[in-house]
């Protein structure tokens, strides 16, 4: 019996051996790959990042049921090295976060998704009567009638100070649409369902968030400011950029109220948590995940998301982040279970592309190589300080060309040559109404179209400035020409 034992002992020592050495190449296999695909993204986001001029940036990847990656790239203007746990200002990834908490709240039964939104503050008295046809859900939807262009909000002044106000903006806006017939992407919508929130709940929105969506996450990092200003209270935020002939600008974000649609500072860490929670869905019962994370019925936006399907099939959510001086990105594959979320200390910008890092990190993430575009930050400004240079060449040849000119002007010439010469004046006079018709209806300030466009309205401004001086040469000789044909007449 006691050999049967020994017997039996040394086999299953054998056999754990054995289980031991096969098991270890394997583990190692895995651990060398995970090394290689790290190895793959570091150089991508740092690659790009200097093609684009990006100064600091955060990663998060969320895979399976880990949080794959979380990582700072660059450094602050001081240079000290961002990590995974310094702060970002995530902008409108915040919207699938005040969207969450007013389905919570439905989930609890003290919402009526289809409810009008006015039917909670028995006080309204808006003057356009189609503003009590607007339910939560439109609002969640961006369809609710609202829009930047009778309801200005990047440009309003003065900014609203609490979600208290934002009640003020329902009573004298005429809505440009009847509410649930069209799409208008419209950040008030959202301040107006964090304030909803705030007043079903009994809760500030900030404490709402913190205490029912933050911290069952353990986004122990993650926070709710109300206005841009408050960014810089906080010394552990990167400060903000712009690009501009190829330099990357540190400036201060304007003010604005942000509470509701853009009000979030979040981490790499916290956001892959957030990412998992997504095909977890342990915030909402297992109907109202599915209505967060559909399209809404008018277009691809739902609640807080873009609901859309990637080149396989394979179902997919996301959103953009836009600050002048702040960027984000973020992309769930619900069926694949991956979600990636990048954040930038530049903001908006005509020649950078920004979800191409999300594209070139998820081909990573499946074993494929990322393409390069030669459309990127440094190529086009490089092409933009060659059209400046090019245009002041152009203009010291024209000026003396003109100044030599030996042909006579005639006044319908000149009127010609006045209209052309200020073509450029009217593009830059006219870049507030075109950025507004190209950007689906959004109104900018003048500093948010400064920082997307600098470059090309520098050109713009050489140009103008060029033909200008031509303009007064060109005036200049048809005077001239003019006194020396009555000098003539007079002769003879």
């Amino acid at each position: 019996m006691l050999k049967l034992k020994k017997r039996m002992c040394i086999a299953i020592s054998c056999l754990l051996l054995l289980c031991s050495v096969w098991g270890n190449p394997v583990s190692a296999k895995e651990a060398r790959e995970r090394t290689e695909v790290l190895r793959d993204i570091d150089d991508y986001m740092n690659r790009n990042m200097k093609a684009n001029h990006i100064k600091a940036a955060s990663l998060a990847i969320a895979n399976s049921d880990e949080v794959f990656y979380a990582k700072g790239y660059g450094t602050y203007t001081d240079g000290q090295s961002v990590t995974g746990d310094t702060p970002f200002p995530i902008a409108s990834l915040s919207k699938s976060f005040t969207a969450l908490a007013v389905l919570q709240l439905a989930d609890n039964g003290r919402i009526d998704l289809d409810a009008a939104y006015a039917s909670y503050f028995p006080e309204l008295s808006p003057r356009d009567p189609r503003v009590h046809n607007i339910t939560v859900r439109h609002l969640l939807n961006q369809t609710s009638g609202l829009n930047d262009k009778i309801n200005p909000d990047m440009t309003r002044t003065p900014q609203f100070q609490s979600l208290h106000e934002a009640n003020r903006l329902l009573t004298d806006v005429q809505v440009a649409h009847n509410p649930g017939t069209a799409y208008s992407y419209h950040n008030p919508n959202y301040v107006l369902l964090a304030n909803l929130v705030e007043s079903v709940s009994g809760e500030r929105f900030s404490d709402y968030l913190s205490s029912h969506i933050f911290e069952p996450l353990g986004m122990n990092h993650t926070f709710s400011v109300s206005t841009t200003q408050q960014f810089y209270a906080n010394e552990t935020i990167p400060l903000g950029h712009y690009f501009s002939l190829g330099l990357s600008v540190g400036h201060s974000e304007p003010l604005w109220f942000i509470e509701g649609p853009a009000g979030i500072v979040s981490t790499a860490e916290d956001m892959s948590l957030w990412m998992l929670s997504q095909y977890h869905g342990r915030l909402l019962s297992p109907a109202l995940m599915k209505q967060y994370h559909a399209a809404g019925t008018i277009g691809p936006y739902g609640m807080g998301w873009l609901a859309d399907q990637d080149e396989s099939g394979g179902r997919t959510i996301s959103h953009s982040g836009i600050f002048w001086t702040y960027k984000s990105e973020e992309r769930v594959y619900l069926d694949e279970r991956m979600g990636i979320a990048v954040m930038f200390d530049s903001g908006l910008n005509a020649f950078v592309n920004y979800s191409a890092f999300i594209d070139g990190i998820a081909d990573i993430m499946r074993g494929v190589k990322p393409e390069s575009s030669l459309l990127n930050g440094r190529n086009m400004e490089t092409i933009m300080i060659a059209l400046i240079l090019a245009t002041l060449v152009w203009g010291v040849y024209a000026y003396f060309r003109i100044r030599r000119r030996n042909k006579r002007l005639t006044i319908s010439k000149l009127i010609l040559i006045t209209v052309g010469r200020l073509i450029p004046i009217l593009i830059l006079l006219s870049l507030s109404p075109l950025v507004t018709f190209i950007g689906g209806g959004r109104v900018l300030p003048w500093f948010g179209i400064w920082t997307t466009l600098s470059s090309p309205m520098l050109w713009l401004a050489v140009w103008s400035l060029v033909n200008v001086v031509h303009l007064a040469v060109y005036y200049n000789v048809y005077i001239q020409n003019t006194k020396n044909g009555r000098l003539g007449a007079d002769c003879r």
